[in-house]
């Protein structure tokens, strides 16, 4: 694990001169690409300075474009002194820590159980869970001190998986049910002090990785065109989200003055699954 200024590729944001994060120092797990690169790349828009974990290099690489702005461990997020080092860097270099964004994840890509022999079910189990659950509490842990002393928040990436079932396997739906939870009991914990609230993105194109004892390891969402275009007609909206269609509502919990009297929440952004699947063209319903 190494901790570096940014280095990479892509067109640099443009701070505000009256950003809404102006001061701000946030931490954002697996911020190298698809959501959690947006959020990176909104939230330097908007003034702060960030740390990002980040697992892949060439994700931490292509962060260079925000120059002094973001600094980026290489690590795990489920390893507890990786998450120690990621704060103390934010710390250390910027003086505070005021949000941490816990968004690393894996996807099982629908696999079914009764398809696992049991052995790679329970290897399947650990990745997903640690990864998904236990890297936002690892996060958390590591974070609560600092956020303690600046009255900041902690905001997780959730799912339309954390309300919904069929939009993942029993392993990633259970994980992001699991999310759901937990800011409803750290708020509960961590009240009135730190903020903790959630954000629930539906399907999204983005470099969502699989799992590696389900032989998934290596694809990503991004690619999976059959995939994505089955999702996007069940969506009301009609179109599969891109990463920057979430990353203002991240502001958003991110600024007190727009969000300090909420904890506890999940805000879904998911094309309004909640309404039902998208309609028939010409169904007009009734009764």
């Amino acid at each position: 694990m190494t901790i570096s200024e940014t280095a990479g590729a892509g067109a640099p944001a443009q701070r505000s001169s009256r950003g809404r994060l102006d001061g701000k120092v946030a931490v954002v797990t697996g911020g190298g690409s698809g959501i959690g690169r947006s959020v990176v790349d909104r939230y330097v828009a908007e003034g702060a300075r960030v740390v990002v974990l980040e697992r892949d290099a060439q994700g931490a690489e292509e962060l260079a474009t925000h120059g002094d702005r973001v600094r980026v461990v290489v690590g795990d997020v489920r390893e507890h002194e990786t998450h120690a080092r990621v704060v103390e860097e934010a710390v250390r270099v910027f003086g505070r820590l005021d949000v941490h964004l816990g968004n690393a994840g894996v996807y099982d890509y629908n696999e079914r159980i009764e398809r696992m022999p049991p052995e790679e079910l329970s290897a399947a189990f650990g990745e997903v869970m640690d990864t998904n659950v236990l890297g936002l509490l690892l996060g958390a842990r590591a974070a609560i001190p600092e956020l303690r002393r600046t009255g900041g928040t902690l905001i997780f990436t959730a799912s339309s998986s954390s309300t919904f079932a069929g939009g993942g396997g029993a392993l990633y739906v259970a994980s992001k049910h699991a999310v759901a939870g937990l800011v409803k009991q750290l708020a509960h914990e961590l009240a009135p002090e730190i903020r903790v609230n959630a954000v629930a993105p539906g399907a999204t194109r983005t470099a969502l990785s699989g799992v590696a004892p389900l032989d998934s390891g290596s694809r990503r969402l991004a690619d999976e065109t059959g995939l994505l275009g089955a999702i996007e007609r069940t969506v009301p909206l009609g179109f599969v989200s891109e990463p920057e269609d979430h990353s203002g509502i991240y502001v958003m919990l991110a600024d007190h003055r727009d969000s300090r009297f909420m904890t506890g929440v999940m805000i879904a952004s998911d094309g309004g699954l909640g309404v039902g699947r998208r309609p028939r063209r010409g169904d007009r319903g009734g009764i």
